[in-house]
C-alpha cells in the first residue's frame, strides 16, 4: 500500500512538474511571439498603398538599409516606411515630447512637463511653418508621414514594439494617431531645445549672485584661455571691432537679479524633468569634426571626420540610412549615405556621390530671459515702454490617461512664453527694490519663431558643390551649428550658420529689463556675415564647440566649450609628419589624452606625502601618457582625485544643484586658480583654519586613495577606470521606469569604457553624481572623398528599436573598441553585401 502511495506521490509530482514545465515553455514561446512579432519584414514583398513604383529595400550585415527609389516621393515615403518598421516606438514618444502630450501616454507623472513644453509651444510655432511652406516641402513631408502611416495601418499594439504591451497594461485606453507632417518638424524644435539650453547658465549666474560676488560668478565663468585654439584663426569680416566677444565678456550689466533667483531656481524643476527623458545635454556638451585637405592626406583627397556627442540612449538617437534615386536627375537629386533622426526624412550627417558634411553644436547664445512688470490691476497685462499692454493669451487643454484633462492658459507677451508660470512657488517671494513688484521671467528664443532648418536638410542632400552647400546651410537657422564640408574635387570648407540675435544692449549673460526696449533683438545676424573658410592655407579646419572667431565683430556666445578637445586634435594633426591616413583619424577619434591632468599632475607631483601607501599611489603619477585607459590603474586614480578636487574646492562655496560637474569650464575655471596657491576658493569656509591649494590638493588626493582601496583594493594595480567609469543604454521611458523586470527587458549594461567628457573620444561623467557615462560620441563617421567606398562608421547601440532583435545592440562592442563598420555604398557593392532585400509594391485597388 505505501510503495502504492509513493507511486501515485511521484506520478502526481511529475505531472506536476511536467505541466509547470509546459506552462513554462508556453510563457516562454508567448513571449517570445510577443517580442518577434514587432520584427520588421526584411525579404520579401510588401505592397503599400500610395507608392508609385516599386522600392528596392536592402540591408547590409549591421541593419542599415539602402532604399532605392524612381522618384522623390517613394524615396521619402519608403523611409517613413522603414523608420517606423524599425523604431516607431521612438518616434512615438519623440513627438509627444514635440507637442506636450507626454501624459496622454503616461499619465498624470508627466503632467508638469507637459505644461512646461505646452508653454515652450513648439507645436504652434510647427504649425506656422506648414502655413508658411511651400508646396515641394510639403509634398516631401507629406510623402515621409504616408510611409509611416501605410505601416502603421498594418501594424499595432505589440506589433509595432514591445513597449505598447507594456504599456498597454498602464494605459489600457491608448490608441496610437497616424502620423503628421507637423510631428516631423516638432522633433527639430527638441533637438534645437536639446543643443541649445544656454538660458540654464542666465539662471545659474543669477543664482549663484545671492551668494557670490559678481567677480566671484565671474572666476567661475572664466574667459575662453588664450592658449587654446579657435576654429577660424584669420577671420575677418566687415568693419573689424577688436575682439568684441571679449568684450562683451566681461562688465556684464547686472540687474538686481539676485532677489527674482528663488523664481528662477523652480523654472529649473520641469526642465530637470524633462532632462531625465531627453538627456541632461546641452550646456557644455559638444561633438567634434574635422576635414582634412588632400594636401595632407595618404589618399591625396580630402578626410572628413565627426563624432556628434549627446546623452546616451536606447536605441541609438541615429538611424543609418542610404537614399538613392535609381535615375539622378531633376525629379529625383538624391543619391546619400550616412545617418537620419527617425521622425524626419533625410540625410542629417553624411555623404552624396559629390560632397560629404558633418555637424558640431556651435552653442549660440539664441535665448534670453526678460523680467516682466505686470500690472498689479490686470495680470494679463505688462508693461512696454510705460503703457500697460494687453498679453496674448492661448488656451491648451491637456489630455491626461485615466483622468480628466486639465485646461492651462499660456500667457505671452511681446518676447515669448512666461516661463515663470509654470513654477508654482512664484507668488512665495517678496522682491528686491530695484525689481518691479509684480513682475514675471518671459523667454525670448530664436527656436520659438518659424525657422528653415526642414528645408536645409534635403538642400545639403542633393547639393552638388560649395555654392550649393553654402546656400543649403543658409535654411540650418536653429541649432546653429558649425558644419565642415569636402567634396571629391579635393575642396574643403567650414560655415557657421544660426540665427545670431543682435541685441541694443547686454551680452545674454543674465536676465534683462523687458518694460523698455533697452536690451530688445535688433534683428539677425546676416548670413553672409557669418564666419565661412574655404581651403584654407593651413590644409585643415577643426571644430569641437570652441570659440569660432576672436576677432568676430558680433556676439555669438560668451559661454564657448573652452576647447581642450580642439587643443588635442589640432595638435594630433599638425604634428603629424606623415600624410595621414584613415587609420591615423581613427587613431585621433580615439584618443584618451586628459588635458586637464597635463594641467595638474605636475602640482601633484611636487606634494610630499607621509605614509607609504601614498608614496606609492603617487608614484603612479611618474611616466604616466596623461591617457584614460579602459584598465588604466592611474585614469582611475586621477580621476577620482578631481572628483575629490572639486568637491573640497567648491562644495563649501555653492549650493548642491550648482556643485562642478567636472567638464570644461571648471578644466577652465582650476587651470586659472591653480596659480593662484591662497587664492579664497581654496580655504573651506566650514572649517576654522584657513585652508591653502597644496593643503587641499593633498586631501583630495589621499581621499582618492581612501575611496580606491575600499572599492577596488590595496594594491594599486589592480585599479581599473573602466569598472568605475561603466555605461548602461537606458530605454528613455520604460528603462527608466524603476521597475527591475521592465527595466530588464529594454536596457543593455553595463559596460566598461575609457575617457571622459573633455577626451577627444568623449565619455563624459559628472563629478556631481557618478562615474557612470552620462553622454558618448553617439556616432563616429569617417569619409574618404578618395574613395567613398573606404568610408566608415558605428554609432550605439544599434540600428534597432525593438528588444532582443539582433540589431538591438550589436554595435555597442565594436563602439567602445573604437572599431567600425564600412559605410557601403555603390549600388554593386550594396547588393553583393545585402543581407536582406525587400520589395516595396503599389498596392493594387481593384
Amino acid at each position: 500500500m505505501k510503495n502504492f502511495r509513493k507511486r501515485r506521490l511521484f506520478k502526481g509530482l511529475k505531472i506536476g512538474i511536467f505541466v509547470l514545465i509546459l506552462l513554462g515553455l508556453l510563457l516562454v514561446s508567448f513571449l517570445g511571439y510577443t517580442i518577434r512579432r514587432s520584427f520588421p519584414v526584411e525579404n520579401g514583398a510588401i505592397a503599400i498603398s500610395g507608392i508609385k513604383a516599386e522600392v528596392t529595400v536592402q540591408r547590409d550585415q549591421w541593419g542599415v538599409p539602402h532604399i532605392y527609389a524612381a522618384n522623390s516621393h517613394d524615396l521619402f515615403m519608403a523611409q517613413g516606411y522603414i523608420h517606423a518598421q524599425d523604431r516607431f516606438w521612438q518616434m512615438d514618444f519623440w513627438r509627444h515630447i514635440g507637442s506636450g502630450r507626454l501624459a496622454e501616454m503616461f499619465g498624470a507623472s508627466q503632467l508638469d512637463t507637459d505644461k512646461y513644453l505646452r508653454t515652450l509651444g513648439w507645436a504652434r510655432v510647427a504649425q506656422q511653418e506648414i502655413q508658411q511652406m511651400d508646396a515641394e516641402m510639403k509634398a516631401n513631408l507629406t510623402a515621409y508621414a504616408d510611409g509611416v502611416n501605410a505601416y502603421l495601418q498594418q501594424h499595432q499594439g505589440t506589433a509595432l514594439s514591445l513597449e505598447y504591451g507594456v504599456l498597454k497594461l498602464l494605459n489600457p485606453g491608448y490608441q496610437v494617431a497616424p502620423w503628421q507632417p507637423l510631428h516631423s518638424l516638432t522633433w527639430g524644435k527638441v533637438m534645437a531645445y536639446d543643443l541649445g539650453r544656454n538660458f540654464q547658465s542666465e539662471i545659474e549666474r543669477t543664482v549663484l549672485l545671492k551668494t557670490l560676488t559678481p567677480n566671484q560668478v565671474e572666476e567661475l565663468f572664466p574667459a575662453y584661455p588664450q592658449d587654446l585654439p579657435v576654429i577660424l584663426p584669420e577671420w575677418e569680416v566687415g568693419q573689424k571691432r577688436k575682439g568684441a566677444w571679449r568684450l562683451a565678456q566681461r562688465g556684464a550689466e547686472v540687474l538686481s537679479v539676485g532677489e527674482i533667483a528663488p523664481s528662477l531656481e523652480s523654472i529649473t524643476q520641469p526642465m530637470l524633468a524633462l532632462e531625465k527623458l531627453i538627456g541632461a545635454t546641452g550646456v557644455g556638451i559638444g561633438s567634434n569634426n574635422w576635414v582634412i585637405s588632400g594636401k595632407r592626406t595618404a589618399t591625396g583627397k580630402p578626410i572628413l571626420a565627426n563624432d556628434p556627442h549627446l546623452a546616451v540612449q536606447m536605441p541609438s538617437i541615429w538611424y543609418e540610412v542610404g537614399l538613392h534615386c535609381t535615375t539622378k536627375n531633376a525629379e529625383c537629386p538624391y543619391n546619400v549615405t550616412g545617418f537620419s533622426f527617425a521622425g524626419m526624412l533625410g540625410v542629417i550627417v553624411g555623404h552624396s556621390d559629390r560632397i560629404a558634411w558633418g555637424v558640431t553644436n556651435v552653442q549660440s547664445d539664441v535665448m534670453d530671459l526678460y523680467i516682466e512688470k505686470i500690472n498689479p490691476k490686470n495680470p494679463n497685462q505688462y508693461e512696454v515702454n510705460g503703457k500697460w499692454v494687453d498679453m496674448q493669451l492661448v488656451p491648451e487643454t491637456i489630455q491626461v490617461a485615466g483622468s480628466q484633462p486639465i485646461l492651462q492658459t499660456i500667457r505671452y507677451t511681446r518676447h515669448g512664453p512666461i516661463l515663470s508660470d509654470v513654477s508654482p512657488n512664484l507668488q512665495e517671494f517678496k522682491q528686491a527694490i530695484k525689481l518691479p513688484q509684480n513682475y514675471a521671467v518671459a523667454l525670448r528664443w530664436a527656436a520659438l519663431e518659424p525657422t528653415r532648418l526642414v528645408y536645409s536638410i534635403p538642400q545639403i542632400n542633393r547639393a552638388q558643390n560649395w555654392q550649393e552647400f553654402r546656400a543649403a546651410a543658409s535654411d540650418f537657422d536653429v541649432p546653429a551649428q558649425n558644419l565642415v564640408y569636402a567634396d571629391i574635387e579635393g575642396n574643403i570648407g567650414y560655415q557657421m550658420p544660426g540665427k545670431f540675435p543682435i541685441r541694443a544692449k547686454g551680452n545674454g549673460r543674465y536676465p534683462v529689463p523687458g518694460w523698455t526696449d533697452e536690451y530688445e533683438w535688433q534683428g539677425y545676424i546676416d548670413f553672409e556675415k557669418l564666419p565661412y573658410s574655404f581651403n584654407p592655407p593651413q590644409g585643415y579646419i577643426a571644430t569641437a564647440n570652441n570659440l569660432v572667431a576672436s576677432e568676430y565683430p558680433y556676439l555669438i556666445t560668451t559661454d564657448w566649450v573652452y576647447g581642450y578637445r580642439a587643443k588635442r586634435i589640432v595638435e594630433m594633426i599638425a604634428q603629424q609628419s606623415q600624410p595621414i591616413s584613415l587609420a591615423d583619424i581613427q587613431k585621433i577619434q580615439g584618443d584618451n589624452l586628459n588635458l586637464n591632468a597635463q594641467n595638474l599632475v605636475p602640482f601633484l607631483q611636487n606634494l610630499t606625502f607621509d605614509t607609504p601607501r601614498l608614496k606609492a599611489a603617487q608614484k603612479l603619477l611618474q611616466d604616466w601618457n596623461l591617457q584614460l585607459g579602459m584598465t588604466s590603474p592611474i585614469a582611475a586614480l586621477f580621476e577620482v582625485f578631481w572628483q575629490h578636487l572639486l568637491a573640497d574646492t567648491f562644495h563649501d562655496q555653492l549650493p548642491s544643484e550648482y556643485f562642478p560637474d567636472g567638464g570644461d569650464r571648471w578644466y577652465a575655471v582650476l587651470q586659472n586658480i591653480i596659480q593662484q596657491p591662497n587664492s579664497n576658493w581654496w580655504d573651506n569656509a566650514k572649517t576654522t583654519q584657513v585652508e591653502n591649494r597644496d593643503q587641499i590638493l593633498q586631501q583630495a588626493f589621499r581621499e582618492a586613495v581612501d575611496e580606491l582601496e575600499r572599492i577596488q583594493g590595496k594594491n594599486p594595480q589592480s585599479w581599473n577606470w573602466g569598472k568605475l567609469h561603466t555605461i548602461t543604454f537606458r530605454n528613455a521611458t520604460l528603462g527608466k521606469s524603476g521597475v527591475t523586470a521592465i527595466e530588464a527587458l529594454f536596457n543593455r549594461g553595463a559596460f566598461s569604457t575609457s575617457g571622459n567628457g573633455e577626451t577627444i573620444n568623449a565619455n563624459r561623467w559628472r563629478a556631481n553624481k557618478s562615474f557612470e557615462v552620462t553622454d558618448i560620441p553617439s556616432l563616429r563617421m569617417i569619409l574618404d572623398l578618395s574613395n567613398l567606398n573606404n568610408s566608415l562608421a558605428i554609432h550605439a547601440p544599434g540600428q534597432s528599436g525593438h528588444a532582443f532583435h539582433r540589431h538591438y545592440a550589436d554595435m555597442i562592442d565594436p563602439w567602445r573598441k573604437l572599431e567600425y563598420h564600412p559605410m557601403l555604398w555603390e549600388q554593386k557593392t550594396v547588393a553583393a553585401k545585402a543581407a536582406a532585400k525587400l520589395k516595396l509594391t503599389p498596392k493594387s485597388h481593384n
